[in-house]
């Protein structure tokens, strides 16, 4: 795979890097198989997708231990490997903010413990806390940099404004939010910025959870436990009309002699020098389908065409 900076001032990664979540947590738990989800992890790394993507409140926690376990011996020096802090179990299915520095010093220690190594190379704030002020909650982050447990960090779903406090404190070598053909928020001015700024910008969701791969046409075809039952676009009617959607990226993959996941990410690609999207599996067949994706080249025209698509119906959550 062909890789590119990340960042200005980062290691080299494979432009398409791997979402751990949906092994252990929030899609089809019912075919959950932690020794293949190692080996998908390990043939990532065969096929240059070196960014590997996973949060202590995946699972929660066991998600961590999954990557540990797939990154354990030889494999950990392949992998540029990313954790998150900030997220914690809440009431019901409910997750809880908590971006307290007690909260972050206690965290990435259990983080280390569980994914089975020394340091991550990227150590990230989940969700900015509300009740904390962001500069307590990225001055603790920074503090693990000091301390050798870390060796970048990064956010998650920020504003521009949240972005440029944090880099008052600490130098921010990345940025996550969601990024896909249906869901274009940060085109605004979050990845500008980033871009501007030297940044790295991890799209999570670039296959619209699943969505614009074109192999979901109704809700009822998801398990009963699937988080994305409970999303708006998701619903039935909603869910019907996306499918317009996912008929014109169809018709740009058969052009151009891809699969309609080839052709989302592809677009994400093509969205700035510092993107790589995590795209998420846990299926050896869709990884090798993602990492392809690296390859496709969309003209201005296929471009042009996709950027015209019209905002999905229904909200993200």
């Amino acid at each position: 795979m062909r890789t590119a900076t990340f960042g200005t001032e980062g290691p080299e990664v494979g432009v398409v890097g791997l979402g751990c979540m949906g092994m252990t947590w929030a899609y089809d738990l019912r075919d959950r198989d932690d020794e293949v989800s190692v080996r998908v992890i390990r043939e990532a790394l065969d096929l240059g997708v070196t960014l590997i993507d996973t949060a202590d409140i995946y699972g929660p926690y066991n998600n961590e231990e999954v990557v540990g376990t797939a990154l354990a011996g030889p494999y950990r020096e392949r992998a540029v490997l990313a954790t998150k802090v900030g997220l914690v179990p809440g009431t019901d299915t409910r997750v809880a903010n908590d971006g307290r520095p007690e909260h972050v010093r206690r965290a990435i220690d259990e983080s280390l413990r569980r994914l089975g190594t020394d340091h991550v190379d990227l150590y990230q704030l989940h969700r900015v806390d509300p009740q904390v002020p962001i500069e307590e909650t990225w001055g603790a982050l920074a503090e693990t940099v000091a301390a050798g447990k870390a060796r970048r960090i990064g956010l998650s779903e920020v504003s521009v404004e949240q972005i440029r406090r944090a880099q008052a404190v600490h130098p921010v070598a990345s940025v996550q939010s969601e990024l896909s053909l249906w869901t274009r928020d940060a085109l605004a001015e979050v990845l500008p910025y980033t871009e501007e700024q030297g940044i790295a910008f991890l799209p999570f969701s670039p296959l619209g959870r699943g969505f614009l791969t074109g192999r979901i046409s109704s809700v009822d075809e998801l398990p009963a436990d699937d988080f994305r039952r409970t999303l708006p676009r998701f619903q039935q009617e909603a869910l019907a009309a996306n499918l317009a959607l996912v008929g014109k990226v169809k018709e740009v993959a058969a052009r151009v002699g891809a699969t309609p996941a080839q052709v989302a990410l592809a677009w994400v690609l093509a969205q700035g020098r510092y993107v790589f999207p995590i795209p998420g599996t846990k299926t050896p067949r869709y990884l090798a389908d993602n990492a392809a994706a690296a390859e496709v080249v969309l003209g201005a025209a296929d471009l042009a065409e996709l950027d015209a698509l019209p905002a999905p119906t229904g909200g993200r959550y």
